[in-house]
């Protein structure tokens, strides 16, 4: 799942290169961490199950609970047949109700202060569903970070709400050790009574065990959890500053294929032909969705009303979804 999503961060930036996409944002260097939350995501519908409140920045989370390579690229491409925003929205931006997905917004940390209002939809339902909700370092200096933990912490109040920080030290071209004066963001929390912790979101094998014990504590405690993964960014922020490769960085990838083939776990020629399947795969994706329609003007309304134009009509076949 690691190298699948390498693999589609790769391709999607040659795509913003080559013209078969247009914007190019993702997270290339936080595949362990995101395959790691999105295979412990406690996947369904409604209030019963965990919700997610995402950034654009979490293509292994869906990649690990189920989202086909396609279904990535056709958001990249801006086809009429993506399925998040119908070639409405950029890349990473994803939508999926049937998985409690809220839809992912390009405005910095608003998703912070959403959570607590799944998580109170969940504490009033019963049962052990927590409202997960990650950003990054530069956007918990946003008041909406500091207005989840108070609304997720009222005296009686109190909220399931999984406070994540991917921290890779910049808000896009800012390095955050100018920014944060205190020694770790998750030590925020302290004020709130939030405990956390700070974990390596370059060691797969710490992260799991770091992402259950906060999913424990707000699953059975119905209280928040506030954790601070470190991270690397091995591109720049996005295509508008170039995604030029950046080499000083620890390479989760590399690293911890070195370490499963040291200690005898897969061999060289079986990684190998991961990443070469992986990325026959991202290939063939590219290649099918690079023939389905674009959106057109005449359904530029759609869906953003309700009811929205009933003369505007996808076909059936490519999307799959109700007109």
């Amino acid at each position: 799942l690691m190298v699948r999503a390498r693999a589609l961060e790769e391709r999607t930036l040659k795509m913003s290169k080559s013209g078969e996409g247009i914007f190019w944002v993702g997270g290339p260097g936080e595949e362990a961490f995101n395959v790691c939350l999105g295979l412990q995501v406690k996947k369904g519908r409604g209030p019963a199950f965990d919700y997610l409140h995402l950034h654009y920045r979490n293509l292994g989370v869906m990649l690990a609970m189920g989202m086909s390579m396609a279904d990535h690229v056709r958001q990249m491409a801006m086809t009429a047949t993506d399925r998040h925003s119908r070639g409405r929205n950029f890349v990473c931006h994803y939508a999926a109700p049937e998985w409690n997905v809220i839809p992912v917004t390009s405005v910095i940390e608003v998703q912070y202060v959403m959570a607590p209002g799944t998580a109170l939809v969940q504490k009033r339902h019963g049962g052990n569903g927590v409202s997960v909700v990650i950003g990054g370092d530069a956007g918990s200096s946003e008041g909406d970070f500091s207005s989840c933990m108070v609304w997720a912490t009222r005296p009686g109040n109190e909220l399931p709400v999984l406070m994540i920080v991917t921290n890779n030290g910049y808000g896009i071209s800012t390095p955050a050790k100018t920014q944060h004066s205190e020694r770790n963001i998750s030590d925020r929390g302290e004020a709130f009574g939030i405990p956390g912790e700070v974990v390596d979101g370059n060691d797969p094998v710490a992260t799991w065990f770091a992402l259950e014990r906060a999913f424990e504590h707000c699953r059975s405690t119905r209280r928040p959890y506030l954790l601070e993964a470190t991270v690397s960014r091995l591109h720049g922020h996005s295509s508008s500053s170039g995604a030029a490769r950046v080499n000083n960085e620890t390479d989760c990838m590399r690293d911890f294929e070195r370490q499963l083939i040291q200690e005898g776990v897969i061999h060289r020629e079986l990684a190998e032909l991961i990443w070469h399947d992986a990325r026959e795969e991202t290939d063939a994706a590219v290649e099918q969705v690079m023939t389905e329609p674009m959106p057109t003007p005449d359904d530029v309304d759609r869906f953003t009303y309700a009811p929205s134009p009933v003369d505007a009509v996808y076909p059936e076949d490519y999307t799959g979804l109700p007109r």
